[in-house]
C-alpha cells in the first residue's frame, strides 16, 4: 500500500485520477466476468448453442478490440488520447446497458463484439499516461495501470457475486453501465488536455529509463514475444474450473481463490519488477525476459503434475508474480522505441496483438482439452512457454550485440 501511494504521488495527481478510472472501470467490466456461463446457460436453447456461446461471450469483445485498437490508436494520435478514453468509456456504458436488456444469446454475442469495437480503453489510457508523465518511467506507468486493472478485476468479480446472490444477472450489467458512464463523465470533466509536445521524442535506440543507454529491440519482435506470453497464460481461461474440479475435486471457493492468486501475484510482483528493472539497459531487461519465460515453463510444468492443491495454489501465485515482469516491461520498451506522435498508434497495435493472442490462447486451450482431455492443458501451456523462451532468447541475443549496449544480464 505504501508503494502504491508513493507511486501515485511520484507520477502526480493526474495519474492518480487515471489510476482510479482504470481501477473502477475495469472492475465494473469484470463484475460479470466469472458469471457469464451461468447466464448464457440459462438463455441457451441447447447444449451445442451453450458450448459455442459460452466461448463466444469471452472471445467476441477481444475480437472487436483486436480489429479496431490500431484504428482508435491513430485517431488518438490525431485528435487526442483523452477523447479516445472518453469515447471508450461511453461505448462500454452504452453496450453494458443494452446487454442488460438482451434476452437472446446471439444478441448478447453481437453486443459483446460491438463492446470491443467501440471500447478499447486501455491503449489510449496508456498513451495518455505517457503524455501526462512526460514519458518518464514508462515501465512503472504501465505496471501500475495493469495493477489497477488486476485489483479492479478481483474486486469487480467479488462485487458481481454479491449482486448476483440478491438480484438478477441484468443488475450486474446495469450497475456496470452506470459506473462506466460516471467514469466517462469524470474523464471528460477532470482529465486535462496535455499540451502538445509534452513527451520528448525518442528514437529506436532510446533507453528503457532515462538513465541508461540501450541498443535496438525491434518492435515487431517485442510484440510477438508479448503476444506469445499472453497466449500461454490464456490457455486455461475456459478449462480452469473444470480442471480444478476433475483433478483436485475442489469446492468453488477454492477454485475461485486459486484463480485469483494469479492476479494477486501480478499485483505483488509488478511493482517489484519495475524497481528491479529501473535504470537497466534493454539488453538486461530482455535477458530477464528469457529467464522469466524459462521460469514460467518450469512453474506450469510443475502445476500440471502436482497432486497437492496447496502446492498448486502456491505455484499459481508465483506464476502471477513472474508475469508482472513481462507485459509492463515489454510495453515500456515498445513505447520508448516509438516516436512521440505515434504513441497512440503503437500502443493500439500492441493492444490488438494482446487481444489477438488472448483469442488464440483461449481457442487453443478449448480445442486441445476437448480433443485430448483436461490433462493436456498444462502441457500445452508449457509448450507455448518453451516457444516464448526461444523467441525471447533470439531477441536478447540480437539486442546484446547492438551498438551502444553496455550492461549485460
Amino acid at each position: 500500500m505504501t508503494n502504491a501511494s508513493a507511486a501515485l504521488r511520484g507520477f502526480g495527481p493526474v495519474f492518480a485520477l487515471l489510476f482510479a478510472l482504470q481501477f473502477v472501470s475495469m472492475g465494473a467490466m469484470e463484475m460479470s466476468g466469472p458469471f457469464w456461463p451461468i447466464h448464457i446457460k440459462a438463455l441457451s436453447p441447447s447444449d451445442s448453442v451453450f458450448g459455442l456461446a459460452g466461448i463466444g461471450v469471452y472471445i467476441c469483445p477481444m475480437l472487436g478490440v483486436s480489429l479496431t485498437s490500431a484504428f482508435w490508436g491513430r485517431m488518438g494520435d490525431r485528435h487526442g488520447n483523452r477523447l479516445m478514453m472518453v469515447r471508450a468509456l461511453a461505448g462500454l456504458a452504452i453496450t453494458q446497458l443494452l446487454i442488460a436488456f438482451a434476452q437472446d444469446v446471439w444478441t448478447i454475442l453481437a453486443l459483446r463484439f460491438l463492446q470491443g469495437v467501440f471500447a478499447g480503453y486501455i491503449a489510449p489510457a496508456q498513451a495518455y499516461g505517457v503524455q501526462v508523465t512526460g514519458g518518464r518511467d514508462r515501465a512503472g506507468l504501465f505496471a501500475w495501470l495493469q495493477v489497477a486493472t488486476n485489483v479492479g478485476s478481483l474486486g469487480g468479480a467479488f462485487l458481481g457475486g454479491l449482486i448476483l446472490d440478491e438480484l438478477p444477472f441484468a443488475a450486474i450489467n446495469l450497475t456496470a453501465g452506470v459506473i462506466c458512464a460516471l467514469c466517462a463523465a469524470t474523464a471528460w470533466t477532470s482529465l486535462p488536455v496535455p499540451p502538445n509536445g509534452i513527451v520528448p521524442v525518442r528514437s529506436a535506440t532510446a533507453t528503457f529509463t532515462a538513465h541508461a543507454p540501450s541498443g535496438s529491440a525491434p518492435v515487431s519482435g517485442l510484440l510477438v514475444l508479448m503476444g506469445m506470453l499472453l497466449a500461454s497464460r490464456m490457455v486455461l481461461q475456459v478449462p480452469f474450473s473444470l480442471y480444478m474440479t476433475q483433478v483436485f475435486g475442489t469446492q468453488h471457493w477454492v477454485t475461485g481463490l486459486s484463480y485469483g492468486l494469479l492476479a494477486l501475484g501480478f499485483v505483488v510482483g509488478a511493482p517489484l519488477w519495475v524497481r528491479f528493472f529501473g535504470g537497466r539497459t534493454k539488453s538486461y531487461v530482455l535477458g530477464w525476459s528469457v529467464l522469466i519465460s524459462a521460469s514460467c515453463l518450469a512453474i506450469t510444468h510443475l502445476a500440471g503434475i502436482t497432486g497437492s492443491i496447496a502446492f498448486f495454489a502456491t505455484l499459481y501465485f508465483v506464476w502471477g508474480a513472474l508475469l508482472g515482469g513481462t507485459t509492463p516491461a515489454l510495453l515500456s520498451l515498445i513505447s520508448t522505441a516509438t516516436q512521440n506522435d505515434r504513441q497512440g498508434s503503437v500502443l493500439g497495435l500492441a493492444q490488438t496483438c494482446q487481444q489477438g493472442a488472448s483469442i488464440i490462447g483461449i481457442v487453443a486451450g478449448v480445442a486441445v482439452t476437448q480433443s485430448f482431455g483436461l490433462e493436456a492443458a498444462f502441457p500445452l501451456v508449457s509448450t507455448l512457454y518453451a516457444l516464448s523462451f526461444l523467441v525471447a532468447l533470439g531477441i536478447w541475443l540480437k539486442a546484446r550485440h547492438s551498438p551502444g549496449e553496455g550492461a549485460q544480464p
